[in-house]
């Protein structure tokens, strides 16, 4: 489990953004319940998720279309959540960071640590808006 002190301004990156960050289950299982679209962020201490994930996702929002709801759970912090999270992800394995974009409650496009890794922000920022074009 890493610090607080350290996991905050990688959270707030995200939480800055207007997404919610979810610390249990429960948490997981309600948003995923309601209606329309979601994106859930899977965030890591990792590079990637500095330098591709989290900026990717930010940009992602500044075209007309995007998910109803913004999640994020943090690997290796929010043990529960991020396991709630994953089960959803199904039949992805786990990574992180990772992206899920759902709607009503089902998966409907995902970016897994290997799509994220080695590619600039821009390119899953392009990745994600595509599918809000096609879901949202």
């Amino acid at each position: 489990m890493y610090p607080e002190e350290m996991v905050n301004p990688m959270r707030a990156e995200l939480t800055d953004a207007g997404f919610q960050n979810l610390y249990s289950a429960a948490d997981v299982e309600n948003a995923l319940k309601q209606a329309g679209t979601a994106l859930v962020v899977v965030n890591s201490v990792c590079g990637c998720a500095a330098r591709n994930a989290r900026p990717g996702a930010k940009m992602s929002l500044n075209g007309a279309k995007k998910p109803d709801q913004l999640i994020t759970v943090f690997a290796g912090v929010d043990r529960e959540a991020v396991d709630a999270a994953r089960q959803h992800m199904f039949p992805f394995p786990p990574s992180s960071p990772s992206m899920a974009l759902f709607k009503d409650g089902e998966l409907v496009h995902m970016l897994e640590r290997h799509h994220i890794e080695g590619r600039p922000a821009e390119m899953i920022a392009e990745n994600l808006m595509d599918a809000y074009a096609e879901f949202c």
